[in-house]
């Protein structure tokens, strides 16, 4: 069957069924409840170049539609019928972007021809390492994340190489689930390679490998067709995770949008050196890297839900990922908590969009899920390694409608683990897994309300581990007058005499009878908060997602009476808005804590800053880093920016002896 654009959908729609199938396999047959619960993975089929043409439409992590695994396939000089590949290891390639994700592929051969390939990964629990679920933002050099594996064909000529099985199991918390999920995998790309093996038996080899190109090109100009709507034009903007270490300093992620006819430039210059924790990005610095990609992805998608998702969908961009920062990292930086930063990147690349669109984009989504995994040991005293779901918070508030619920935005696709399911497989106990109330931004549409996990530990020399804690002290943005988000909490035994505030600490130690209690961070909403119709904020306060208390200060909305009976009182409704003045001026609201921090590390600050760091050695710049935010807080704000900046760097490089000017 000859392809043409008749029925090039045909072929699309094929192909995505094969994905779909792919998914569906490693689903209903893998071990962990990360993998056939909350759903982190991908599967893909790639072309024979390595470029992605399709992925599951309904299944697992939306971020690597479009995939180069060109880096990876390049490393074997042959392929041979049953072979598969595999690695984890971030710095191999830059295709595995933190050691828990294995990445396997396999070429699908058609009459000794290879036709393209099945590939994916999956995200293990745990793959060794310094700490339990092996990631944690204390972490500083890639060694402390776990067993890696360079690429290796796993299985050659359709036998498996038992050695690189046993080395992945002697050097991991829970051997036999992740050899179950690896062999999950395995069943994923064969099944994978059947699929693909019987849509080129209807379409033919030749029109199979042209359709595949169709398909790439098809989606180039869908997204070239998006970026002509956008007002030509440079856009900045940038934004914080709460801290670059433990303890640390705000972590930048900047980022100048440049806009020219169909096409765009992601410049992340400005962001921050690569840090002594575990945020750095491994992107090898190639422009088209998913991790960076991924805001665009989901702009483009928002604004034509029509899209094709392929690689294709990413040609008309380029990403300027500047070398030894934290979105280019080098050897040996650990990239554990990557994803952290790369949720960072999507909310800078959606803030940059709201100002070339501003009645289109929505208000900040919450950039960080708190990954709850635990390792304990049941009553037998047997050892469990479990992952019990990602806490987060809702969507933003958009121009139309309120933000999502309990999940959105920036990592949206991780699926809750139904308590039921961690309590049958985990000795903890939930005692509430919901909906927190007065967590939705307050704006015309709010931002989606945050979810709150609370559960008791059972056992003895229990850790529980919370990567990706964020929003712990600077808040979501909100948009065209709504308020930002609320901060997260991590809270341990609350409400009892030895309640603590976990902040961003991420690796917890536990007794028999400790409760912990996370709360995500609630989104920004959109738009001016007392323009919201008062039967709205009514809804909301008898479904007791906002307070009488909120609808009142923040809506200008009175209620009378309470529950179901709660009704608006109109008089008092109206006299409460005619009383209150405008909405906050300006595109974006930001909380207090970043409006006080930029007051001191402005833009030009930090351009200089840049500048600075750039000029010395990678080694260098985390430290240089913080002593010069150290100086900038003990000697105030006082005098000209530049010259009080030229002046403490000189003074550091006199002090450490650094060249007047040094390559990176």
């Amino acid at each position: 069957m000859a392809v043409d654009e008749r029925n090039l959908q045909v072929l699309a729609n094929f192909c995505a069924a094969a994905a779909d199938a792919m998914a569906f396999t490693l689903m209903r047959t893998a071990h962990s409840a990360f993998v056939k619960e909350t759903e982190d993975f991908s599967c893909q089929i790639v072309t024979r170049e390595g470029l992605a043409f399709t992925s599951p439409r309904h299944f697992g992590a939306p971020w690597y539609s479009g995939i180069d695994y060109r880096p990876l396939l390049d490393m074997f000089d042959s392929y041979a019928e049953g072979d598969i590949c595999v690695t984890n290891d971030p710095y191999s390639g830059f295709v595995a972007t933190h050691s828990p994700d294995l990445h396997i592929w396999k070429p699908v051969f058609h009459e000794g021809r290879i036709a393209c390939f099945v590939v994916g990964h999956i995200h293990n629990t745990d793959v060794g390492g310094a700490v339990p679920a092996s990631l944690s933002r204390s972490l500083t050099e890639i060694e402390q994340e776990g067993v890696r594996i360079p690429p290796v064909k796993l299985v050659a000529g359709g036998v498996l190489n038992d050695f690189v099985v046993e080395v992945l199991r002697a050097n991991v918390r829970s051997p036999d689930q992740n050899g179950g999920d690896l062999h999950a995998q395995l069943a994923c790309v064969n099944v994978g390679e059947r699929k693909i093996r019987e849509i080129i038996r209807r379409f033919g080899f030749d029109a199979f490998i042209e359709g595949v190109g169709m398909l790439l090109d098809y989606a180039d100009r869908q997204a070239r067709a998006v970026l002509r709507k956008v007002p030509d034009g440079d856009y900045f903007f940038a934004d914080y995770a709460d801290e670059d270490s433990v303890g640390g300093r705000p972590c930048r992620v900047a980022l100048t949008l440049r806009i020219r006819g169909d096409e765009a430039e992601l410049d992340y210059t400005g962001s921050d050196p690569q840090l002594a924790s575990s945020l750095n990005m491994p992107t090898g610095g190639r422009e088209r890297h998913p991790l960076v990609m991924v805001g665009l992805t989901y702009v483009l998608y928002t604004l034509n839900n029509d899209i094709l998702l392929n690689a294709g969908t990413l040609r008309p961009a380029r990403a300027i990922l500047p070398e030894g920062t934290v979105v280019n990292a080098q050897r040996p930086a650990a990239v554990g908590m990557r994803s952290l930063t790369c949720a960072m990147t999507q909310i800078v690349t959606v803030g940059a969009f709201a100002q070339a669109l501003p009645h289109l984009m929505p208000a900040a989504s919450p950039g960080g899920n708190a990954i709850l995994n635990v390792k304990t040991a049941d009553r037998a005293g047997r050892p469990v390694m479990a992952s019990i779901g990602p806490v987060g918070g809702g969507g933003g508030g958009t121009p139309f409608c309120d933000g999502s619920d309990g999940a959105g935005g920036a990592t949206g696709f991780l699926r809750n683990t139904p308590v039921e399911i961690s309590e049958a497989e985990v000795p903890v106990h939930f005692l509430r897994y919901g909906l927190h109330p007065d967590t939705g931004a307050p704006g015309r549409y709010r931002g989606g309300l945050s979810a709150v996990m609370e559960f008791r530990v059972s056992s003895p020399e229990t850790v529980v581990t919370a990567r990706n804690r964020n929003r712990s002290l600077m808040p979501s943005w909100g948009v065209q007058g709504a308020h930002a988000g609320v901060v997260s909490h991590f809270v341990r035994n609350p409400g009892t005499a030895g309640e603590a505030e976990l902040g961003n600490t991420d690796v917890v130690h536990c007794d028999p009878g400790d409760v912990i209690r996370v709360i995500g961070p609630g989104a920004g909403g959109y738009g001016d908060p007392f323009r919201r119709a008062p039967e709205a904020v009514l809804a909301d306060v008898r479904c007791g997602y906002v307070s009488p208390g909120s609808a009142r200060a923040d809506y200008g909305v009175a209620i009378a009476g309470e529950g179901v009976r709660a009704q608006v009182d109109e008089a008092a409704t109206a006299a409460l808005r005619a009383a209150t003045g405008t909405a906050a001026s300006g595109m974006f609201t930001f909380g207090r804590e970043r409006v006080a921090f930029e007051s001191v590390w402005t833009r030009e600050r930090y351009d200089l800053l840049t500048e600075f760091l750039a000029s010395v050695p990678v080694g260098w710049r985390f430290f240089l880093k913080h002593r010069i935010f150290d100086t900038v807080a003990q000697a105030g704000q006082d005098g000209a920016v530049r010259e009080q900046m030229a002046a403490i760097f000189a003074r550091l490089r006199a002090q450490y002896g650094l060249p007047a000017a040094a390559s990176a």
